[in-house]
């Protein structure tokens, strides 16, 4: 018998369970999930908190009511991977043997690693994150309090989960406090290590125009040293003050630390795999998904999502002793909330960067790309109720895992791959 372990119940290990028990190859197979904890959280949803767009407890819901039957669930602590002797360590003293391991366990924000922020004194008084739900639930009072002064959205470093996040919480800060009457006593400023307001030219002259347009500063190249708690001020390694009032921050994203101890993992405890075919560069019966693997595209839902047209097949031909039959092109789409009732969305994957035009769903152009459309931010709210019903339970979603370049206008300059210009 066929034992598959997940690592991680999130967003990609919950989607795979459903996937994996529905191949009829693996019949008989056993599928043990792992996680520490109960509880699955929306989080897309975090965002919305501090705003009270969404209720703290509609983000987080019970993660057994949507794993599927036929699989074994483990709630516990992994403190190791022992790739010799095949077996999962976990801190209760439990081993689980497997054959095949897939690590789906995400990213972990880590304000500890930063001088001054988890261990400073305006952690959770002046200073927040909202990349958790605590830290979300956290900051709703603080942001409800403030009336005047420098609101500072900062990102520490790249990579980090759903990279877009930061910029949209800088755009709805500006809108609650407009809407509030505060706009004008109350400067937002957006702080990050890139050299614009995003990684890729074409959406980052775009976003960094938006930004323009809001009111909003833009300081680029900021690499964190620390928080000058006495003085509360972001503090650069060239340097640079940033002062604030209240400051909102997205500190570094880590792997988990047996991923390190491992071998299996870069230097930020991410799995190293290949990014096509998301088999470990270390061991061939390891797999990733999701935010855990080092792969070169935004960590987020929609990748988990898309990779699982790759990583399952070639988990099955794998085990039959077949070449592996799809690559995952890093294929990666994401809602914008802009604010005042709308957003942006962007699609791209490794090659392709996001550009302009019109996104299809069933191949009719629906969504507008690079451009806030109230259409698109209601598609964005609506995401909540398919990530509940159909993302996470494996069912198909209205356009392919593979990027197309359906809709899409390539902006003079923008050189494409010749694969995309045909």
């Amino acid at each position: 018998m066929t034992r598959v372990v997940i690592l991680g119940a999130g967003t990609a290990g919950t989607t795979l369970a459903h996937l994996l028990v529905k191949r009829p190859e693996l019949d008989g197979a056993s599928v043990t999930v792992v996680d520490r904890s109960d509880r699955h959280d929306y989080q897309p949803g975090y965002l919305f908190v501090p705003f009270g767009m969404v209720p703290a407890g509609r983000v987080s819901k019970d993660r057994r009511a949507f794993l599927p039957k036929g699989i074994d669930y483990v709630r516990g602590e992994v403190t190791a991977i022992d790739r010799t002797a095949r077996q999962v360590r976990l801190a209760s003293g439990r081993t689980l043997d497997f054959d095949q391991l897939v690590i789906t366990t995400g990213t972990l924000p880590r304000p500890d690693v930063v001088p001054g922020m988890a261990d400073g004194a305006l952690w959770r008084r002046t200073v927040f994150d909202f990349y958790t739900l605590d830290g979300a639930t956290a900051l709703r009072p603080a942001l409800a309090a403030m009336t005047s002064g420098r609101l500072v959205v900062h990102i520490t470093e790249m990579p980090i989960k759903c990279p877009v996040a930061p910029i949209e919480f800088a755009l709805l800060a500006q809108d609650y406090l407009r809407k509030r009457g505060r706009h004008p006593h109350v400067d937002v400023i957006f702080v990050t290590p890139l050299d614009g307001a995003f990684t890729r030219p074409v959406a980052s002259q775009r976003l960094g125009k938006l930004l323009a347009e809001r009111g909003i500063e833009l300081v680029t190249d900021f690499q964190l040293e620390s928080i000058d708690n006495e003085h509360a001020e972001l503090v650069s390694y060239d340097g640079r003050r940033v002062p604030f009032d209240l400051a909102v921050t997205i500190p570094p994203n880590r792997g988990a630390d047996y991923l390190l101890e491992s071998g299996l993992a870069d230097e930020l405890g991410f799995v190293k795999v290949d990014k096509h075919t998301l088999q470990s560069t270390e061991d061939p019966d390891i797999w990733a998904a999701g935010d855990a693997t080092n792969v070169p595209t935004s960590k987020a839902g929609s990748v988990a999502h898309f990779m699982m047209d790759a990583l399952v097949p070639n988990l099955v031909a794998h085990l039959a002793g077949e070449p592996l039959p799809e690559r995952f092109d890093g294929h990666a789409n994401c809602f914008i909330e802009s604010g005042r009732g709308e957003a942006l969305l962007l699609d791209f994957n490794y090659d392709v960067e996001p550009l302009p035009g019109m996104f299809p769903i069933y191949h009719v152009p629906a969504l507008r790309l690079l451009g806030a459309s109230t259409l698109n931010h209601l598609a964005k709210m609506a995401f909540e109720a398919v990530y509940w019903n159909l993302l996470i339970r494996g069912r198909p979603l209205p356009f392919a895992a593979h990027m197309s370049m359906e809709g899409k206008r390539v902006p003079e300059g923008v050189r494409l791959p010749a694969a995309y210009t045909k």
